[in-house]
């Protein structure tokens, strides 16, 4: 990506774009047309404002939020397919014990001790974030923005376990820091936006979620322990995923780009309740206790432990503060306090390990996007 394509676009006062339903948009000025010169102060922001959604204007903020979530859902999109070749769905797959062809492996197997549709699930997920992707860029381009591209970053190496693409990577899923907090934050009537913080559900330290070679397809404890990584990591992914559309609808100006933030956003809110219920099941019978032989991980029945921060049965949010602590508690997402959001989700990603192995460029990328979302505000 050159330098050029990292400064945010700014529809001028001529420009034309086009909306989903191929109806033209104009300028903020020629919205208002001949008829502002007659307003007051108050009213002309008030006519300013309302000519603005009517007509369709979009902001460099809009562009900005939208080129950030473009990066973020192709991070996510890498990351999902490394999961999807190795414990996705493999067409006609059959138990490992009846099948001697397309059988799945041990890592798919695994997942299916989690779930028995496991392996539908992660392919369902991949696609998803690929057409999150696609989408995004491609709308970026219909409104004569720049998409963005981070294919000079896919410099990562592959696994080398059976299935793996051997192609280059944006992402590094073999050396991973999960941070578990969100389970228990879930499961609390605090709000991290009031000042709250959580513990970790699990200690899961430069582990690894895929098979690297392999050799970590057995024994049966050790595969399954890189499964129940794989899960919590699962829940870390889309629940931060959550939030940012969350924070990100509160910064946007254009109905359009308002829109295009909510209805993805709800679809990543879709993944994070089933991969809450997912990581769950890896931590109570059948499949828990146990520990990796090769590891030493352990995986705790939290069912035994009578907490309620570790209640494995608890899908939905609990209600918690919102707003104010006067106020009545109430089930959200947590948590959506847009200030600095977009440096988080940086700092966040690469905290766990994510991008172990990407040069200065890639971050330096990374951070340009990010600073640039931030600095979006609502209005005109």
């Amino acid at each position: 990506m050159t330098k050029e394509n990292l400064a945010p676009t700014v529809l001028s006062e001529t420009t034309e774009s086009r909306s989903g339903n191929g109806v033209k948009r104009r300028s903020f000025l020629k919205g208002i047309g001949v008829a502002g010169a007659a307003l007051t102060g108050g009213s002309l922001l008030a006519a300013a404002s309302e000519s603005a959604q009517t007509t369709g204007v979009i902001t460099s903020g809009d562009v900005a939020l939208l080129r950030f979530v473009a990066a973020a859902e192709l991070i996510e999109a890498d990351l999902w397919q490394q999961y999807a070749e190795l414990g996705g769905l493999t067409p006609g797959q059959l138990p490992v014990e009846t099948a001697p062809f397309k059988a799945m492996n041990s890592y798919q197997a695994a997942f299916m001790n989690l779930d028995p549709d496991g392996p539908q699930y992660v392919s369902s997920n991949t696609g998803d974030e690929q057409s999150h992707a696609a989408f995004l860029n491609a709308y970026l381009l219909s409104i004569g923005a720049e998409p963005v591209d981070l294919d000079a970053f896919r410099t990562l190496p592959s696994s080398q376990a059976t299935g793996a693409q051997q192609i280059g990577r944006l992402t590094n899923l073999m050396n991973l820091t999960v941070d578990t907090s969100w389970y228990t934050r879930y499961r609390s009537a605090q709000n991290p936006d009031l000042g709250a913080t959580f513990p970790q559900a699990l200690d899961l330290v430069n582990v690894t979620g895929i098979p690297r070679t392999d050799a970590d397809f057995k024994p049966q404890h050790h595969v399954q322990a890189i499964a129940n990584t794989a899960a919590f990591h699962f829940g870390t992914i889309e629940q931060g995923g959550s939030t940012l559309y969350a924070a990100f609808v509160q910064k946007a100006t254009n109905l359009e780009i308002l829109r295009i933030l909510v209805s993805i956003g709800g679809d990543e809110v879709a993944h994070f309740l089933e991969w809450v219920d997912f990581a769950g099941n890896g931590v109570q019978p059948p499949v828990a206790p146990f520990t990796d032989p090769l590891s030493g991980l352990t995986f705790p029945n939290f069912d035994k432990t009578v907490n309620p921060a570790l209640q494995t049965n608890l899908i939905f949010p609990v209600p918690c503060e919102f707003i104010s602590p006067t106020l009545p508690v109430c089930a959200v997402i947590r948590p959506t306090d847009p200030t600095g959001i977009a440096a988080g989700v940086v700092e966040f990603l690469t905290a766990m390990g994510l991008f172990m192995g990407q040069s200065a460029e890639f971050f330096k990328t990374l951070n340009t996007l990010a600073k640039q979302a931030d600095a979006a505000k609502r209005g005109f």
